[in-house]
């Protein structure tokens, strides 16, 4: 890895939930020892099932974590970003992943092995308790996105999903394809509940995407399906 490629990662892993709990010795060494990886969208970083032998952090792009329902539908659990730890849990007990990891954009990551991560957090406590930490938010997001694709119907999850892109923002840019395959459900379905939607004044739909104009309602629908 050249210099300057070096400087950056260790860059990011400074940014990076784990990695900064750890020294700037220990980030260099890592940077220095992990192996960069490419994953193109739509791709599979690793699958549910594989071998957990290292631990990865997204240096660019975007990921998901996402399973499969009984119907064969792939749920989307979470989204990943920049400077995420994608598979900490194999740092912890070498097992097999649970669940799928995909590229939604070209991504780049930075593998480290077990035995890397390892001995890491071996001679840095710190950041052990930071990976456990880690690993306990991860564990309590998933299971509300567990609880919430049991609780809700087609239009409390798309509420949701629409709020969750939209941000701080008014636009969602994703098209109603995508949108239905990261709630599991058909475009068609979705497509109709959109127009709706539209209809009673809470989106509207247009070439440069959706756009939310009543985030209230959305989110007092969401309620209503939490509660019923």
């Amino acid at each position: 890895m050249a210099g300057n490629d070096l400087k950056s990662v260790e860059a990011a892993l400074a940014k990076a939930e784990l990695m900064a709990a750890l020294s700037d010795a220990g980030r260099a060494r890592l940077a220095k020892a992990g192996t960069q990886v490419s994953v193109e969208p739509g791709a599979l970083l690793f699958a549910k099932g594989d071998k957990g032998d290292a631990l990865y952090v997204l240096l660019e792009g975007e990921v998901e974590v996402r399973v499969s329902n009984e119907a064969g539908r792939d749920v989307r659990i979470a989204s990943l970003k920049p400077h995420a730890l994608i598979g900490e849990m194999a740092v912890l007990d070498g097992g097999k992943r649970s669940a799928d990891i995909a590229a939604i954009r070209r991504s780049r990551c930075l593998r480290i092995s077990r035995d890397q991560a390892i001995a890491a957090l071996e001679s840095e406590p710190k950041a052990l308790l930071k990976l456990l930490a880690e690993m306990s938010r991860r564990l309590r997001a998933a299971d509300s996105a567990l609880e919430d694709a049991r609780l809700l119907d087609l239009g409390g999850r798309l509420a949701q999903r629409l709020l969750e892109e939209a941000g701080d923002g008014a636009t969602i840019t994703l098209t109603q394809t995508e949108l239905a395959r990261r709630i599991g459900a058909s475009r068609e379905k979705v497509n109709r509940k959109l127009h709706e939607w539209a209809d009673e004044g809470w989106v509207s739909l247009g070439r440069a995407g959706i756009k939310l104009v009543d985030r209230d309602e959305l989110e007092a629908l969401i309620a209503r399906d939490r509660a019923d």
